[in-house]
């Protein structure tokens, strides 16, 4: 009989993250899907501003909206997937952080991952979302602007 060393994991323990990585792709792909449909709306208000014979900014300007819409969602969608993350490393005993929290089986406490790398503006701001919707909203506004007659 094979006697299991402190550091392996049981098939429930193995399952358990399985369950928490198939989560982790579910909010990496809606993630991406926001990242998407932000660059199709965009383009859409662009492009009735472009075939407007009147050249009405108010189009440029409303694209903003949907623009920050998207950068709330997908900075959300980011967050949860952080929090993920970390119970997934806890779960894994991959875990540096001095204050490990203890996860049980098939549990999934994204409560108890608030503040610091897991909270909403750090995400908001971080430099993988912040260079894709800073400059859409920089290039509405400099449309609106300076090519808005």
């Amino acid at each position: 009989m094979a006697t299991k060393k402190k550091d392996e994991l049981t098939d429930h323990e193995i399952k358990h993250l399985e369950f928490i990585q198939g989560v982790i792709n579910r909010m990496g792909s809606n993630s991406f899907q926001m990242k998407g449909w932000m660059v199709v709306i965009v383009s859409a208000l662009l492009a009735i501003y472009a075939d407007n014979n009147a050249k009405n900014g108010l189009y440029v300007l409303f694209a903003i909206l949907p623009t920050l819409i998207f950068w709330g969602l997908d900075s959300y969608y980011l967050q949860q997937e952080r929090k993920f993350r970390g119970i997934y490393k806890d779960v894994a005993g991959l875990s540096k952080e001095p204050n490990k929290k203890k996860v049980l089986l098939f549990e999934m406490p994204i409560q108890n991952y608030e503040g610091g790398d897991y909270s909403f503006w750090n995400v908001f701001f971080s430099k993988t979302i912040r260079w894709l919707y800073a400059p859409v909203i920089g290039i509405l506004l400099v449309i609106y602007f300076f090519l808005t007659p």
